[in-house]
């Protein structure tokens, strides 16, 4: 199976989240700032490699909390 990771929200999130692609583990390129977003949807992809391949997704919602307030 490969993994893929599109960004739904907001559109300049792609710097901050990359994704394993034969895992599908997602990790942090950066840091989160709540004042920032606070609020990314992801949106994960998952193909195999049968003849011909099979796909699915899954939503990923990642809020941001503000710990300092």
């Amino acid at each position: 199976i490969s993994y893929s990771l599109q960004i739904l929200s907001p559109q300049d999130g792609s710097e901050v989240f990359k994704i394993d692609k034969n895992t599908g583990e997602i990790r942090l390129t950066g840091d989160l700032d709540f004042e920032d977003v606070s609020l990314y949807r992801l949106q994960v992809d998952a193909t195999d490699k049968g003849a011909p391949p099979l796909s699915g997704h899954c939503k990923v919602v990642v809020e941001v909390l503000d710990v300092n307030d």
